[in-house]
């Protein structure tokens, strides 16, 4: 096997790519030898189905924690199956479609941090023949299922469950008041008739990947913003160049948010927009501090953060852009991170910006973007991030997607998901990038250069390239650590634990069927970064997105998201409750006391 896992492949690859330099030779200078030790994987990898339910190796158990609708107050109204809650009883409870998340030790507490991403009209207002919002109620019921669940959670005989009334409990949504920080405070671009200073924003949402600071706060990151803007008091208006590129127009009217609240109508707040697409921080362990937007990390659609510690002392922050075409971009800080100092959130407000130029020859360089090499001033750089990263040639991606970081070794690693307009559209195939019509993925390696995550330069190559080795035998059939046994589609998230294994969380295709026939539902894996070995782990219920991983304290509990089940056949799937129940967002702990060792290292 070659370094790249391509043996046996790479001849008749680059042949389907038209002569594109992605031999073997090409990337001999790319190769990386891994310097992570061998991990442990000691269970028997469970087979691909289409089951409603999660499947797990023999002798681990799974138990829900909270599922969508689920009070977190004892004055909240249990979830109500029929009328699917109010505005009320939503603004009261577990929100829906959870993603990203992180558990934190609060004093002798435990709270589970976990982003709210969306609703689905066809579940969250099911009941109506319309499957739309009907009234104001309506979207206030959607608005309040997004944003950020803050829970309080505690193991007792029935397992992991939350603490109703615990102080520690929070609801964040698209209506809490939040801190703009970095360049963009004050700048005319954020400036709108409720915050004429540009210094308050309200709320967040589409909150999709997350990440932790090294100072103990949760970080949540806006991704697909543009969806909930829309103009009812004028259909005819055209965005601005700048909107267009992160997809604002006049029609997105899937939430209904315009028609009871202006800001989000764009032709009566053209400013709104650039208010959105952001990092966020909340501190987990004060629920009355307001949260902080930071501009300085930029405005893209942000899937989710890595945080380290670089060797030099400074913070890094690795994060990827989910659209098809769209850059990988690090932030690193202008200061040094001390454990114990005073305001460490003040290392997020002054730094600087790089995008990831991947060449072909398994070298890359992160590309800095400053009023030097983009032509835009700081702010605008930091609102109008993509433009600037597309200034100074930045390598057009296939959907970056989760980020993480090695705890053993210096390297990082993102999900590219997928691409159906690689190859087309201005998107031309590449070695990073190497199939046109990219429908199954792939997961990027780099190691930075003098083992420090704040340097520019560093070596890369592919880890796993997804695919179906019983449907093709060619560049499709997926690189050499894919077989009929493990093959998988569309890696979205990704984390490693303290061990230095890495689990890979998908979100593509579940049609089991042509191109992905032998696949079924979504499903999470777990990959050893020295031998690139990679077996199933679970496997998730109809129609979902296996998405978001944390560990307890305790590091005996895994918790892992369970995001849209019945997604688009909500009649087939009755996930988590059974019988002919509608299939709600979970998030659900997985155990076997001991096997998770000492779970995810802190990170610094």
């Amino acid at each position: 096997m070659s370094e790249l896992g391509f043996d046996g492949v790479v001849s008749r690859r680059t042949v389907l790519l038209g002569g594109a330099a992605f031999g073997v030779a090409a990337f001999a200078d790319a190769a990386l030898p891994p310097k992570a030790e061998a991990v442990a994987m000691e269970f028997d990898p469970v087979n691909a189905n289409q089951e409603d339910t999660i499947t797990l190796p023999d002798g681990y158990t799974w138990h829900v924690v909270a599922s969508w609708g689920d009070p977190l107050w004892s004055s909240g109204n249990a979830f109500d199956s029929t009328s699917r809650g109010t505005a009320e009883s939503q603004a009261m409870a577990f929100g829906d479609n959870n993603d990203g998340m992180s558990c934190f030790a609060v004093g002798n507490r435990t709270l589970l941090a976990v982003n709210n991403e969306y609703t689905n009209p066809m579940i969250v207002w099911g009941n109506r023949a319309s499957q739309r919002y009907e009234n104001e109620d309506d979207i206030r019921k959607g608005m309040n299922a997004h944003g950020v669940s803050m829970m309080e959670i505690r193991r007792g005989a029935q397992g992991w469950q939350v603490v109703k009334d615990s102080p520690l409990n929070r609801r964040i949504t698209p209506d809490t008041p939040m801190d703009i920080t970095g360049p963009g405070r004050g700048h005319d671009l954020l400036k709108t008739r409720e915050d004429p200073q540009a210094v308050l924003a309200l709320g967040t949402f589409n909150n999709c990947g997350n990440g932790r600071t090294p100072w103990g706060t949760y970080l949540t990151c806006e991704e697909n913003f543009h969806s909930y803007f829309h103009s009812p008091s004028n259909p005819d208006w055209t965005p601005t160049d700048a909107l267009k590129r992160y997809g604002v127009k006049a029609s997105n009217d899937r939430y209904g948010w315009a028609t009871i609240a202006e800001r989000f109508d764009p032709a009566l707040e053209p400013n709104e927009p650039n208010r959105c697409g952001y990092i966020v921080e909340i501190d987990p362990a004060n629920p009355i501090a307001r949260p902080r937007k930071h501009t300085a990390m930029g405005r893209f659609k942000h899937e989710n953060c890595e945080m380290v510690v670089a060797r030099d002392g400074h913070i890094v922050a690795y994060m990827g852009d989910d659209e098809r075409g769209e850059h990988l971009y690090k932030f690193v800080s202008s200061k040094v991170y001390r454990r114990g100092m005073d305001n460490p959130s003040t290392l997020l407000e002054d730094g600087t910006l790089y995008a990831a130029r991947f060449d072909e020859n398994g070298t890359g360089v992160w590309l800095e973007l400053t009023p030097e090499t983009t032509g835009m001033d700081t702010a605008e750089i930091c609102i109008h991030t993509r433009q600037a990263a597309t200034a100074v040639g930045a390598t057009t991606m296939d959907r970056p997607e989760w980020v993480t970081a090695n705890p053993k070794a210096i390297e990082a690693y993102c999900c590219l998901t997928n691409n159906k307009n690689r190859g087309k559209s201005g998107q031309p195939v590449n070695a990073v990038n190497p199939r046109p019509n990219n429908q199954y993925g792939q997961i990027v390696r780099w190691i930075p250069a003098q083992g420090n995550h704040s340097n520019q330069e560093f070596k890369w190559d592919l880890f796993v390239m997804a695919g179906n080795p019983t449907v093709y035998q060619d560049a499709y059939s997926g690189s050499s650590n894919i077989t009929p046994e493990n093959m998988f589609n569309s890696p979205d998230g990704l984390a490693f634990d303290s061990q230095g294994r890495l689990w890979i969380q998908t979100d593509g295709n579940y049609s089991n069927a042509g191109d992905f026939a032998g696949m079924g539902n979504n499903q999470m894996l777990l990959a050893d970064a020295r031998t690139r070995s990679i077996r199933r782990f679970l496997v998730g219920p109809r129609e979902c997105e296996v998405t978001g991983i944390t560990w307890s304290p305790d590091r005996t509990t895994m918790f892992v998201g369970i995001q849209h089940p019945g997604e688009r056949n909500p009649d087939t799937c009755h996930f988590p409750d059974g019988g002919m129940s509608i299939p709600r967002s979970s998030v659900i702990a997985v155990e076997k006391p001991g096997w998770f060792g000492l779970g995810r290292a802190a990170i610094g």
